[in-house]
């Protein structure tokens, strides 16, 4: 591009923003980086950042895009020692009034504070932090919380003092939005400052954020509860934190004990054994029983992480019997989460015990009528199948992966065949040949593309499972059946085919029976599956001799060049350039 051609088009630009379209100036703001490299590092500090700020009164799509480029403006003002030519429009956009501007704005300014030295965060960003969070409006404060833990390492003792009292004073601020940030944010604090300072002046912030009136900001306490236990010792924790996760974890309000449910692995795993085993048992139990489906879902996912951290005898006696409970719970959700999570058990529990206590439980998840039950138990039959085998499953476990091979949600399909490998190495090639065989042919049917092309991927996965000779017998007379079927589809499938067999089957095979279908097929009448043979034969090429590719593939694609359609010309050229150049 000439100067002459770069000044226009900054200019194109410079002139977009002005526009009275929104999408315009959304996308000419996209490209404001591209203004500040054409201008210059000194242009960039004394023109382009004064203009940009007489934009900032603008719609909230374009600021928002404005707010993510001048995050990667540091370079292009020259470097994070001209920083503080960016701080009076970030000032702006931290101010406001939408939420998406002001956390892209203050994802921005969390990049670009990395980038800083001590110094330059002593003289730039404090000030800059003290004037968001003493502000008038309230939402500077908002913005400001989140920044609070990367400038308080880097200044001294006196200025993280101050910045205490300022973090202190939005936590009591009488905007909800404004605590909410602060609770928020108060996690990431409590883990930069000294656990003495902790002990003292945040533990009593940490406490009004727990009981304060609006659910918004009490949900955010969780992740205070976890911040505080990685700090604090364990006498401390026990008398300041463990309270507040009771309180927390029966909150009124459903949304906090969804959080509290949800992090209650994190919550368990800072605590002692006996405080696990007199206190928090029973608070988690409360949890999988709650009345709200949210709560016991996100209960039932932890199962197992939670189980970590308890005895065997507590949890076959306590935490089995709520599990088996859930498995018949009137919600499909919360039926999928268990599923999704209680195969953990199994290595935590052993062989005998897993027969005696989970056997029947895998198997009622695995006949659940709702599929994602069925396909989350599916997908993590490996943890028992460590542990007991699959085989005692194998008569619950066929119905089920039927049932999702047929679901009419195509994704769920594709769910399925990606488990078919590691079930067919798990059960063994006669079950596979009596049972999934069929299924896995099917497949290769199947009315959706990406149905077919996994199912390609699928046969070469078994190939490796189940060998050579397996691939001979029982896939490849079906690759050749296709290759004839009055349906393009099925034919292109034969294509696909052969991609994922080449690399898995030897050589010879590759030349007498694959090779030999694509060179068929070359001369097919539609000319989507000639310019895929093209494809395919640049790919064979690599697992035949070198004799062969010289004469049948060089042959078939010098006859494709000559073709009619032009992607087949292409896509010939293409390979026969691969070829020549090995």
């Amino acid at each position: 591009m000439t100067d002459a051609d770069s000044s226009l088009s900054v200019q194109q630009i410079i002139d977009s923003l002005k526009h009275e379209d929104t999408p315009t100036r959304v996308q000419a703001m996209n490209k404001i980086t591209f203004v500040a490299s054409a201008l210059g590092e000194e242009r960039t500090r004394n023109e382009l950042i004064p203009f940009l700020i007489d934009c900032l009164d603008d719609e909230e799509d374009v600021l928002e895009v404005l707010a993510v480029q001048l995050g990667q403006f540091v370079a292009n003002i020259g470097g994070i020692e001209h920083v503080h030519v960016l701080i009076p429009a970030f000032e702006i956009l931290c101010a406001s009034e939408q939420s998406k501007v002001r956390e892209k704005s203050v994802e921005s300014l969390q990049s670009i504070i990395k980038l800083a030295t001590k110094e330059q965060i002593v003289e730039y960003f404090y000030p800059f932090l003290k004037r968001l969070s003493s502000a008038e409006w309230f939402t500077p404060h908002i913005s400001s919380a989140a920044l609070f833990s990367q400038i308080y390492p880097n200044v001294s003792s006196e200025q993280q003092q101050e910045l205490r009292k300022a973090y202190a004073q939005i936590i009591a601020d009488k905007t909800p939005i404004v605590r909410k940030s602060a609770s928020a944010h108060l996690g990431a604090l409590i883990s930069v400052v000294d656990s003495e300072i902790v002990e003292q002046e945040l533990i009593p912030l940490f406490k009004a954020t727990a009981i304060d009136e609006q659910d918004a900001v009490r949900f955010m306490t969780v992740d205070s509860c976890v911040a505080l236990l990685k700090k604090l010792p364990a006498s401390v924790s026990k008398d300041h934190v463990l309270p507040v996760v009771k309180e927390l974890s029966t909150d009124c309000a459903w949304r906090v004990r969804y959080m509290a449910a949800d992090r209650f692995d994190q919550i368990v795993s800072g605590f002692s054994a006996d405080i696990v085993a007199e206190e928090l048992i029973s608070l988690y139990i409360s949890l999988l029983e709650d009345k709200e489906e949210e709560v016991r879902s996100a209960a039932a996912s932890k199962v197992t992480s939670i189980c970590k951290l308890i005895p065997d005898t507590v949890i076959i006696s306590t935490i089995l019997p709520c599990v088996t409970k859930l498995a018949s719970d009137v919600n499909e959700n919360v039926r999928a989460a268990l599923a999704g999570d209680v195969m953990g058990l199994a290595p935590l529990l052993g062989k005998e015990k897993t027969l005696e206590h989970l056997l029947d439980l895998f198997l009622k998840l695995l006949q659940d009528e709702f599929y994602e039950v069925r396909l989350s138990v599916i997908s993590r039959l490996n943890g028992i199948n460590q542990v007991v085998g699959i085989e005692l499953l194998s008569d619950s476990l066929l119905p089920a992966i039927i049932q999702l091979a047929e679901e009419r949600q195509w994704r769920v399909r594709l769910a399925i065949i990606n488990f078919i490998p590691l079930l067919a190495k798990q059960l063994g090639i006669t079950f596979f040949e009596e049972k999934l065989a069929v299924l896995c042919l099917n497949w290769l049917r199947d009315s959706v593309f990406s149905i077919r092309a996994a199912a390609t991927t699928n046969i070469k996965q078994l190939v490796e499972v189940f060998g050579v000779s397996w691939a001979k017998s029982s896939i490849l007379p079906q690759v050749l059946n296709f290759s004839t079927n009055p349906n393009c589809h099925y034919r292109i499938t034969t294509v696909l085919s052969i991609n994922a067999l080449a690399p898995v089957v030897d050589s010879d095979t590759v030349e007498t029976t694959l090779l030999p279908l694509l060179v068929q097929l070359a001369s097919d009448v539609v000319p989507n599956i000639r310019f895929n043979v093209a494809k395919s034969l640049q790919i064979v090429a690599k697992f035949v001799s070198s004799d062969v590719a010289k004469s049948t593939i060089s042959t078939t694609l010098n006859i494709l060049i000559e073709d009619s359609d032009n992607d087949v010309k292409f896509y010939a050229n293409q390979a026969l350039s691969s070829l020549e150049s090995c």
